[in-house]
């Protein structure tokens, strides 16, 4: 099966958890439905939720958690 890449859309800085003292969305293994949330990337003090456009299992965050991210950046791949 293919891979399908899920990029994010606006620069800012990229989040796993939606808070530091919760679990992360999803993890590496888990299944993904379109229109789940699974990151959070940061503008100017706002949060902005990144959905899956696709269906699939998380095979990798090629992002790490608090790093910056690009329009474009690829910030989970889908199994």
């Amino acid at each position: 099966m293919a891979k399908h890449e899920i990029k994010s859309p606006i620069p800012g800085t990229f989040f796993r958890k939606p808070a530091p003292e919760e679990p992360p969305f999803k993890e590496v293994g888990d299944s993904v439905e379109k229109g789940d949330v699974i990151a959070l990337v940061e503008v100017m003090k706002t949060f902005h939720e990144i959905k899956a456009d696709g269906a699939g299992t998380i095979s990798a965050f090629p992002v790490e958690d608090g790093d910056p991210v690009t329009p474009g950046a690829v910030i989970a791949e889908l199994d």
